[in-house]
């Protein structure tokens, strides 16, 4: 008996065998059918796949350039996949390079290796046989926000702030900068009318050996930031000394700052 099958093509075995030693360590040798050492010298080769696809409970089948090419693996998947349409087993693709899946399987959760690399993949093979939650967060916060350099010299920066979902109706932002209030002007392009102040020694700046406070040029914007219509903010040196935006800051809520994606 068996708990897992592992259908794959044989030139896809420097990615395949080290999962298979993993899930081997993981459940033991005997619970994984790997053609490399679950058929022995001498034994058929049909009769020993249909005995590991008869009693194991899931096949992880390697989607492949390589695998949709072989008569065998075809022959094994599709096999798995009618004993799975009757409830006997579980079939779970995993896809292991840029292919397109076999359009009957496009309706199955599939594992993306190509995508998702191999420890998320062993991760997700190893849960799905014990039976636990493979869902891991990905997004665990909205970043309805992005500060965009357009252009960044020594003697001009431009940025552009965009909404990417939905209004931001609180647009008050704060851009960290090493340069003090006599070397840097700013501007929002094409606006007129805005709130703004040079905070100096605001931002603290820690690291090996150092401890800096850096200055703040706060711009609140004088409406809410909408997908679709963002704002550009222009900085221009005042004297010879280049200036710089070393990061950019939402006041998500009252007095709590945080740094926003930028590129």
């Amino acid at each position: 008996m068996y708990t897992i099958f592992i259908s794959h093509n044989s030139k896809d075995k420097p990615v395949v065998e080290p999962i298979a030693l993993r899930l081997a360590n993981a459940f033991g040798q005997d619970e994984v059918f790997y053609d490399s050492w679950s058929i022995k010298p001498g034994e058929g080769i049909i009769d020993k796949m249909n005995q590991g696809l008869g009693s194991c409970r899931f096949v992880f089948f390697f989607v492949s350039n390589n695998s949709l090419k072989s008569y065998m693996v075809n022959i094994e998947w599709q096999n798995a996949l009618m004993k799975a349409s009757n409830g006997l087993v579980r079939l779970i693709p995993v896809r292991m390079d840029n292919c397109d899946l076999p359009a009957i399987l496009t309706q199955t959760l599939y594992l993306d290796l190509f995508n998702n690399g191999i420890e998320a993949t062993i991760t997700s093979m190893v849960e799905l046989v014990k039976g636990q939650d493979t869902f891991h967060a990905k997004f665990t916060q909205v970043n309805n926000l992005s500060a965009n350099f357009i252009k960044r010299t020594d003697r001009e920066i431009e940025i552009e702030l965009s909404a990417n979902y939905f209004m931001e109706p609180t647009p008050h932002f704060v851009f960290v900068t090493s340069n003090n209030d006599n070397e840097i002007n700013f501007e929002i392009i094409g606006v007129n009318i805005m709130r703004f102040g040079f905070n100096k020694g605001v931002i603290p700046l820690k690291g090996d050996g150092f401890n800096v406070m850096l200055n703040g040029i706060r711009i609140d914007l004088p409406d809410s930031l909408v997908p679709g219509f963002p704002r550009r903010i222009k900085f221009t040196a005042k004297t010879d000394k280049p200036i710089t935006i070393l990061y950019v800051m939402h006041e998500d809520k009252q007095n709590l700052w945080k740094i926003i994606k930028s590129n």
